[in-house]
């Protein structure tokens, strides 16, 4: 089975995590401001039969972000387990090739994750314009992956989601890896009316699939029931096999262990036949993320 996003880090190495009082998208991080290193990773796997995991980039410092694909390259020589890292480029430029270029040496590179999501609520605003997915300069950059064979790590709202099938369609030869089912933050009706009709939206898109994780995101716990129905609802939307499971640890970690997570999503997924479910934890990241 395959952990599709996790990351590791150090504390040093990520500024953005300082300033525990100040409210962020998922409350006081005062709990996690420490290394997490890969063994201990390795430790909250425990009891899993997770046997690949995927390293989905943390933010480091954005002209550091050759570093951070070495340093988790290193880390897969000593550890094994990590089976494929998506690094960070900057897709706004003129031309990210040269970005690229410097990470292909990198034998574990799979793909590239820039955080695209905005919001109305500034806590949970990442990127400065709502709308960089329907930018020239990064459509015609993240076309560019097809020539290496990347993946792009797709993260935006709901309210993104016709812009973000726009990019999709403009780059049809770049598989696209929604983030956490599309980071549902509003659950009221119309707020899932919105979700739902963008999801459709995506899965209209015959290279998005959808990444199954970090559901205690917004609502800052384990919750059983509301990982049920966003599997039950995006299984609904994409299939089994344009699904994948991913657990956002150690973020996660705020709230509950890595066990205790897995087992809500295997729990989730028992209605499924067991095609399905291999899809889902195995099948459909071995795929993408060619593991």
């Amino acid at each position: 089975m395959i952990d599709a996003h996790h990351h590791i880090w150090l504390q040093k190495d990520l500024p953005w995590l300082l300033g525990p009082e100040q409210p962020r998208i998922f409350g006081p991080y005062k709990a996690i401001m420490r290394d997490y290193t890969t063994r201990e990773f390795l430790a909250d796997l425990a009891g899993t039969g997770i046997t690949k995991t995927v390293y989905v980039q943390a933010n480091w410092a954005p002209n550091w972000y050759e570093d951070e694909v070495a340093w988790v390259q290193d880390q897969a020589g000593a550890h094994g387990t990590i089976s494929g890292i998506v690094g960070y480029a900057d897709f706004t430029g003129e031309d990210v090739r040269d970005q690229l270029d410097r990470l292909k040496k990198y034998p574990l590179m799979r793909g590239i994750r820039q955080q695209f999501h905005w919001h109305e609520n500034p806590l949970y605003r990442f990127a400065e314009d709502p709308d960089l997915c329907r930018n020239a300069s990064v459509q015609s950059n993240v076309a560019r992956l097809a020539d290496y064979g990347w993946s792009f790590d797709l993260q935006v709202f709901a309210s993104q989601m016709e812009g973000a099938a726009e990019l999709a369609r403009a780059c049809p030869e770049v598989t696209f890896i929604l983030q956490h089912a599309g980071m549902k933050e509003d659950t009221t009706e119309a707020g899932h009316r919105l979700w739902s009709d963008g999801m459709k939206r995506l899965a209209d898109c015959p290279n998005v699939v959808s990444k199954l994780s970090a559901f205690g995101t917004f609502i800052h716990r384990n919750d059983r029931q509301f990982i049920t129905q966003m599997i039950t609802d995006t299984e609904a939307i994409f299939g089994a096999e344009r699904c994948l499971y991913g657990s956002n640890f150690p973020i996660e970690k705020l709230w509950t262990s890595y066990l205790e997570l897995f087992n809500a999503f295997q729990d989730a997924t028992k209605g499924l036949s067991k095609k399905k479910r291999s899809a889902i934890f195995n099948d459909t990241a071995a795929r993408v993320y060619r593991l």
